[in-house]
């Protein structure tokens, strides 16, 4: 038993044991971890930023000697270090793992994932089995990155690098631009699937400290419906990985099942959701394994956790191996084992003429791993990657095989063994759309070599003629509101075109005025027959317009143009005199610039702003979290989310005309009237049934139902920290912020895609 009084003193509080500090477990996730996460939309803070807020990347790429840094990178290449030696005495190898696996990422459902911030830097990416000993990359990189500070970030010094490294081993590149701006905190927010600890969702994980090795979140339990053998075989969007804690496949097959037609479909279906077709993906395998090899030289069990649970003492990288010297010949990644060429660091087409021209039989590696080896004992030989004049069997994985028995995927490696020119190309086209896919489109990119556009950049024609002037945008608002149409279709085509963007991977907007084209033109959410109304009349407006001189507009910015006099003209109905911003230099993209199946992706399954819901969706997360979701696509901040929202249902902006959450008698004047029903107590929310997806506002006093309305509505009421917002502006000096504050709000979803007016982004009203 302790001295009671050999403890009094002990300290300067009571007590004589620390049991935690900011952020221990539990918090607030663990004790309601189906709460809504509105902070997420505050992520990466400029706080957390130590370059500061004036600091420009573009000005910084301008002063950045391009060659010199190729140059730099291309000599490290060949230069091995001590601590963690070259395969092959280079470094192109591993650098190209490392690109492929920052960029492979990217899945085209949500535009999440990707190259553009560097991510691979930060939990829970750089913990995956899948990057074992990517921090090694990172690791031997650092020189480089200290040479050149800022003037390069690390999201674009990973690509550089692997295409550095690619081109130095014979491949030509298209070209390489720079744009990538690093996130400076992990993660907390994208969805990488329900798998948790050991398999099991989330909320169903073992409270407390928990340690372990680095594949126990490898697994497939939770995201897939059916059986790789059946019909119906489905992967939970928006996932593209078919495992939690991998890039892509399973390279030994689903659930490690050494089948390689079964590899076939899981490769088709994750490589799709990554936006590459059949061509590509062969391509963008064949090519990445040309170079290189795998490692599997010891079990899994000697090899210590990832990142994210290593001790002090191995300095902030993971998978410390005990076997022999831990690397080199002892190197333990994926458990794999071989190379798949005999010139692992040249460009060649070994790696087809091999899968092809052999047949293999099924073996282990020295971890356990399924691979394939040779039948033909007189099958060439690979040199050790480290040990000098020793020779190796040739290695495939159940992956590799797959595009053997595939009959599609066989037709195209048929097609690139016979013309090695062609796959040449098609690789060096298919890894510049790997690497710059999330980058956005051109008008983003920077540095001297860029190359020529493609159609998944979504291109826009340049301007080719004099932009209108504020006299005569001033004429244009009073024409279009003298077309006769409701002020709510005007605002909603315009919401339409604009709220397509997201800033995951810099896509859709209003710009290209993609819009009145398939197939967004045809989406029930844009409410086509309404949609077709409206382009029709500013489709006439623009010819009378064009027709009269010089000066043109686009449709693209008509559109919006129509929206922001569709929002003056609420607002003036309320008794709020306020000019909406509009920023002009839009062009409309053609239906030839426009790859329809990819933007096909980008139609909504669910839109809170619109109260819209696709119910032949199966839905395994509540309509509010997919509403926070969109919020965060269109980069808003919580009170922005806010009163887009309040703004949006009383100018009638539900996509069916409905009723649902319109809390006003003044439907189409810009009032704070959602907010003061929504917060006020004069009302009982009563759900239409169990599920809560639908209530009745009924009157306390008299028992009668007054308003109808979704989760995406009461929300705003229901969560405390949306709440505060409501509040703010169902005041008495509410109505006239909320009109300065869905201005600066609908000014800036306007210009989300404006890349070339980033000035003119900024909020431009202060004052109703």
């Amino acid at each position: 038993m302790k001295d009671h009084a050999a403890t009094q003193g002990a300290c300067p509080f009571r007590g004589t044991r620390m049991g935690g500090a900011l952020g221990s477990e539990p918090q607030l996730d663990h004790w309601w971890p189906n709460r809504l996460k509105v902070e997420l939309l505050h992520q990466d803070p400029p706080q957390s930023n130590p370059l500061g807020k004036d600091f420009d990347y573009a000005e910084a790429i301008e002063s950045l000697d391009y060659e010199a840094l190729k140059a730099d990178i291309r000599s490290f290449l060949h230069t091995s270090v001590d601590w963690w030696p070259s395969d092959y005495d280079h470094y192109g190898p591993q650098m190209n793992r490392m690109t492929w696996h920052s960029a492979g990422t990217y899945r085209i459902a949500d535009g999440r994932g990707g190259a553009s911030e560097g991510m691979q830097r930060f939990a829970p990416i750089n913990s995956w089995w899948d990057n074992g000993n990517t921090d090694k990359s990172r690791r031997l990189l650092l020189p480089i990155k200290l040479k050149y500070g800022s003037k390069v970030s690390w999201a674009d010094l990973m690509m550089l690098a692997g295409t550095v490294a690619l081109e130095d081993m014979g491949l030509p590149i298209q070209g390489f631009a720079f744009g990538r701006e690093d996130a400076w905190e992990a993660d907390r927010a994208t969805y990488w699937g329900p798998e948790g600890w050991n398999g099991e969702r989330v909320e169903d994980a073992p409270a407390g400290p928990r340690e372990g090795k680095p594949n126990q979140m490898v697994t497939r339990t939770l995201r897939w419906e059916g059986d790789v053998k059946d019909d119906h075989y489905d992967l939970e969007n928006p996932l593209a990985a078919s495992h939690q804690a991998l890039i892509y496949v399973d390279p030994e097959g689903p659930n490690g099942n050494g089948d390689p037609m079964d590899a076939a479909r899981d490769i088709r279906e994750t490589f799709s959701r990554m936006a590459m077709n059949d061509e590509e993906t062969v391509a963008l395998v064949a090519g990445g394994h040309a170079f290189g090899k795998s490692h599997g030289a010891v079990p899994a069990e000697e090899v210590g956790p990832a990142p994210e649970a290593a001790p002090m003492k191995a300095m902030g990288m993971g998978w410390q191996n005990k076997h022999g010297n831990g690397f080199a010949e002892h190197t333990m990644t994926n458990g794999i084992e071989g190379s798949w060429t005999p010139n692992p660091t040249r460009w060649d087409n070994d790696y087809l003429t091999n899968l092809f021209k052999f047949e293999w039989e099924q073996t282990t590696s020295p971890a356990g791993s399924i691979q394939w080896k040779p039948k033909d004992p007189d099958a060439p030989r690979t040199p050790d990657a480290h040990i000098p004049g020793q020779m190796n069997e040739l290695m495939m994985m159940t992956s590799d095989l797959a595009f053997k028995v595939d009959p599609e995927y066989r037709k195209v490696c048929e097609k690139f063994l016979e013309d090695f020119d062609y796959f040449t190309e098609a690789f060096s086209k298919a890894w510049h759309k790997l690497i710059h896919r999330d980058l956005g489109p051109t008008s983003r990119w920077l540095g001297p070599d860029q190359g020529d556009w493609f159609i998944w950049q979504d291109p826009t024609p340049e301007v080719d003629h004099p932009l209108v002037s504020e006299a005569q945008i001033a004429d244009l608002k009073d024409r279009i509101l003298g077309l006769g149409l409701p002020v709510h279709e005007l605002i909603a085509t315009a919401w339409a075109a604009a709220s397509t963007y997201r800033d995951s991977d810099k896509r859709g907007g209003a710009n290209g005025g993609r819009l009145r084209i398939d197939p967004q033109r045809g989406w029930e959410v844009n409410a086509p027959e309404q949609l077709g109304r409206v382009l029709s009349r500013l489709e006439t407006l623009k010819a009378e317009f064009d027709g009269a001189g010089e000066t043109k507009i686009s449709m693209a910015d008509l559109i919006v143009l129509a929206g922001c006099a569709g929002v003056e003209k609420a607002a003036r109905d309320g008794g709020h005199d306020v000019t909406v911003p509009f920023v002009p230099g839009r062009t409309d993209a053609s239906p030839e610039w426009t790859d329809e199946e990819s933007f096909e992706w980008l139609k909504p399954v669910v839109d809170g702003f619109r109260n819209y819901r696709n119910d032949a969706v199966g839905y395994h997360v509540a309509a509010e979290h997919l509403f926070l979701d969109k919020a965060a696509l269109l980069k808003l901040t919580a009170p922005e989310w806010t009163v887009l929202t309040g703004g949006l249902r009383v100018l009638d902006q539900n996509y069916d005309g409905s009723d649902w959450g319109v809390f006003t008698k003044r439907k189409g004047t810009l009032s704070n009237d959602f907010f003061k029903v929504l917060v006020s107590m004069d009302y009982e929310w009563r759900p239409h049934g169990e599920d809560e997806r639908t209530f009745d506002l009924v009157e306390r006093a008299s028992g009668q139902t007054k308003w109808k309305a979704t989760r995406c509505d009461l929300v705003f009421g229901s969560n405390t920290e949306l709440r505060q917002v409501a509040e703010f502006y169902a005041g008495a000096d509410g109505e006239a912020a909320l009109v300065r504050d869905f201005v600066n709000a609908w000014h800036k979803v306007m210009m989300l895609d404006r890349f070339d007016a980033k000035e003119a982004r900024k909020a431009a009203v202060t004052y109703c």
